[in-house]
């Protein structure tokens, strides 16, 4: 993807958004800012204007609400200077899947799943009809790990992950760039609203850093960029396994194994 364009970006209002807002505004871009803190995404306009001389919007939605979701999805398939979208907006949740309301699961899903599905899908056609674009969805290192103890949380990044590597599919001999970026834990302001404590937590990577690797592996063409995975080789020994077992999986017949435990049974 080459030239100037409009990126709109969600969750623009701080963390890694406002941070995806500054690089893209230094490399020339427009801005659309999207979140649900208008004070906070104006300061910052203001001061990509004054800065790099462009053109920043801003556009204050709660993407749970379904009508200003359907705003923000209008603008997506209605604007065509919008090449670029970013998927960041999100949200945790503390405690564990026994301890968590199902209200508050179904806001994580619309945030984290819904939300970022929906935008996908109106910016994706005008897209894929102009022959270029991108889309770039923030996931986590936690849809990769059950291990870490966050199912439902684990399990919108996972969809963020699946959702857009069947995307790059799809969209990239169109000339539309998909892009899934993995962080692990990152310093922003969602930690505190999801009643965790960063302090005690290790390994936390600087939000400027994350979004310098996220944009290093954009350049680079990657379909799925992990900033805290020192070896890329561990990623794709993953990927050739996963692929590895593709012309398995459809079969008539259950496998053989199945059948040998009935017959002891």
């Amino acid at each position: 993807m080459t030239g100037k364009y409009t990126a709109l970006v969600t969750g623009a209002s701080t963390g890694i958004g406002a941070t995806y807002a500054d690089r893209l505004a230094r490399r020339g871009h427009n801005l659309v800012l999207v979140a649900r803190n208008a004070a906070r995404m104006v300061a910052l306009a203001d001061g990509f204007r004054h800065d790099y001389g462009i053109a920043v919007e801003v556009l204050r939605a709660d993407l749970t609400d379904t009508a200003d979701l359907a705003g923000v999805e209008a603008r997506l398939r209605d604007d065509a200077g919008i090449g670029m979208l970013v998927n960041n907006a999100g949200a945790g949740l503390g405690g564990s899947f026994l301890t968590q309301s199902p209200d508050d699961l179904a806001r994580l899903v619309a945030l984290n799943v819904t939300a970022p599905m929906r935008l996908a899908s109106a910016a994706a056609p005008r897209m894929a009809a102009a022959g270029n674009g991108a889309i770039v969805n923030i996931g986590s290192v936690v849809g990769l790990a059950p291990e870490f103890g966050m199912a439902v949380y684990g399990g919108t990044k996972a969809f963020i992950l699946h959702l857009s590597q069947s995307l790059a599919l799809e969209l990239e001999p169109r000339g539309v760039r998909v892009q899934a970026v993995l962080p692990a834990a990152t310093r922003t302001e969602l930690w505190g609203r999801a009643g965790i404590d960063i302090a005690r937590l290790d390994g936390v990577m600087e939000v400027g850093e994350l979004v310098d690797a996220a944009l290093t592996g954009f350049d680079r063409g990657e379909t799925v960029t992990i900033p805290p995975l020192p070896k890329a080789a561990q990623w794709e020994a993953m990927e050739a396994a996963r692929q590895a077992m593709l012309p398995n999986l459809r079969q008539r017949h259950a496998a053989a194994r199945y059948h040998a435990a009935a017959s002891a049974a």
